[in-house]
C-alpha cells in the first residue's frame, strides 16, 4: 500500500532528524521529532519563529502523551479525552518534564492528538511530534503542498503528501486548568 510506505518514509526522516511537511485538519504542518533538539532549532530557523513562543505537540492517541498527563487531576484527562482526537488544543502545565525549545517561556505546553489519518499514522510510528503551521512568521499559512514547496523550495527533508482535512481553521486553543479560549476556531 503507498499510503503506508510513504508514512513509514517519513517517519525514518523524523526519527534520523529531519524537518518534514504534511497536512493537517485545516493547513499544512511542519514537523520533527521534539526530543532532537538540532532538528527543533532547524524547524524554528525555517519558520523564523522565536524559541520562546513554544511549540504545539501532535500525536495519534492521548497515551502518548501519558508522560505529561499521569498525575493531573481526573476531571482535567477527562476534559482531554472527551476533546480528541479533533481540533482542539490544550494549554497543559509541562511540570517541566519537556525541553525549553519545545515549552518556551511557558508554563504550559500545547497538545493535540489530531483527527487526520496520516498525522495519526505518522505519530504512531514516532510518538508525538512538533506540529506548526508551515509558512514563515508572518506569512498565512500554507493550503497546498505547492505553497509549502514555494515557502520553502529545498530546505525540507520530507514531504508527506495528502489531502487536508477540510477544517477552514486551525485548532481551537484552551487552556486546561482554566478552559479558557486562547484562540478561536
Amino acid at each position: 500500500m503507498m499510503h503506508r510506505w510513504r508514512v513509514q518514509r517519513m517517519a525514518q526522516i523524523v526519527r534520523a532528524g529531519g524537518v518534514i511537511a504534511y497536512p493537517t485538519e485545516a493547513v499544512w504542518g511542519l514537523g520533527c521529532d521534539p526530543w532532537d533538539e538540532l532538528a527543533v532549532d532547524r524547524l524554528l530557523a525555517l519558520k523564523e519563529r522565536p524559541m520562546h513562543k513554544g511549540l504545539i505537540l501532535v500525536a495519534d492517541n492521548i497515551h502518548q502523551f501519558d508522560f505529561l498527563l499521569y498525575d493531573l487531576p481526573e476531571r482535567w484527562i477527562e476534559r482531554l479525552a472527551g476533546s480528541w482526537p479533533g481540533p482542539n488544543t490544550w494549554l497543559v502545565p509541562h511540570q517541566n518534564r519537556l525541553p525549553q525549545w519545545i515549552v518556551g517561556e511557558h508554563d504550559s505546553v500545547a497538545l493535540r492528538v489530531s483527527a487526520h489519518p496520516l498525522v495519526r499514522d505518522l505519530c504512531a510510528l514516532t510518538g508525538p511530534l512538533v506540529s506548526t503551521s508551515a509558512n514563515r512568521s508572518g506569512r498565512p499559512a500554507a493550503r497546498s503542498r505547492l505553497r509549502v514547496q514555494q515557502y520553502f523550495p529545498a530546505e525540507l527533508d520530507g514531504v508527506l503528501g495528502g489531502a487536508l482535512g477540510g477544517r477552514k481553521n486551525p485548532s481551537l486553543i484552551r487552556d486546561l486548568r482554566s478552559g479558557d479560549v486562547i484562540r478561536p476556531s
